[in-house]
């Protein structure tokens, strides 16, 4: 029972943590909703809680000489309990790249009184012109009458599920409100910098991979080369006497000693064949090769 009321406790308060960044984000967001809100990063340090916030334009964050910064720092330490809160202000490297930003630009638009279909293409082609791999943006409310229905813009590569839409899928919502009711938007951007699964890139070799694969073919050819050629008999020089004659063969005659080389063989053919042995001859001789042959023309009997 013990170790269930922990698990119980620890779990409340985990659940209990999230529900409290949940609203620090929607506050911050209402907040800085002028300045483009483009996300939020908590993190717990030694010194206390560091407050990372993106946003189009950081110097309305600020403001004057830090005023804006100093009350939305106070109000933070004072209405959500977190230890020493300390405010960042970061600036978004592409607007047109951040979910958040797009979605809140497109929601302005349609309180504006920009058509549903309009304002839907024109922000997934801005998405895709600024480098995106993929954008989907979906507008729900009442958009023609007075039955709910929901538009699809789309564009690109788009992942739905997995272990990529967890990791390169970035998502933003925003709500415009009109006459109607209240319609809502839903922008999501695949990063330009996304690695699917599917992408094979091929390096190129390097020179040293280069050379030491060369070395590898020619070793493995000379060790080739060695185990098709025919051992050579090697001498005992111990077995020599001092007449340079292998010892057991001084007493035998000198003309059992020399070897007498071989007269290349001869080969009666026509001429007709004398041709293609010559032909074929020729390309022996071409490849190095030594053959002890001649060719002996055999007179036709008439």
């Amino acid at each position: 029972m013990a170790g269930e009321k922990t698990v119980q406790r620890k779990d409340r308060r985990i659940v209990i943590e999230n529900v409290r960044r949940m609203l620090l984000q929607e506050y911050l967001m209402k907040q800085t909703q002028r300045a483009g809100f483009g996300g939020l990063d908590i993190q717990r340090t030694p010194m206390g809680t560091r407050v990372t916030l993106i946003a189009e334009r950081p110097g309305l964050v600020i403001g004057r000489k830090g005023a804006a910064i100093k009350a939305l720092t106070d109000a933070v330490d004072r209405q959500f309990n977190f230890d020493n809160p300390q405010i960042e202000v970061q600036e978004v490297a592409s607007p047109s790249l951040n979910a958040q930003i797009m979605a809140e630009k497109l929601a302005n638009a349609l309180e504006r009184g920009w058509h549903f279909r309009r304002a839907g293409h024109s922000t997934v082609r801005r998405i895709m012109e600024a480098g995106a791999k993929g954008c989907l943006v979906v507008i729900a409310g009442k958009l023609t009458g007075q039955r709910h229905r929901r538009a699809k813009f789309k564009a690109g590569h788009i992942k739905y599920c997995g272990e990529p839409r967890n990791t390169w899928m970035r998502k933003g919502f925003a709500v415009a409100k009109l006459k109607p009711g209240v319609i809502g938007v839903t922008v999501q951007i695949m990063d330009p910098d996304a690695k699917l699964p599917d992408e094979i890139s091929i390096k190129t070799p390097t020179a040293e991979w280069l050379a030491a694969s060369e070395a590898a073919r020619v070793a493995e050819a000379a060790a080739a080369a060695q185990a098709a050629s025919p051992p050579v008999p090697v001498l005992d020089t111990s077995l020599l006497e001092e007449g340079g004659v292998p010892a057991g063969l001084t007493d035998a005659p000198l003309s059992e000693l020399i070897v007498e080389e071989k007269a290349p063989e001869k080969v009666k053919a026509s001429k007709k064949a004398e041709k293609k042995l010559k032909r074929v001859l020729k390309e022996v001789k071409e490849l190095g090769e030594e053959v002890d042959l001649e060719v002996e023309v055999k007179e036709e009997k008439k």
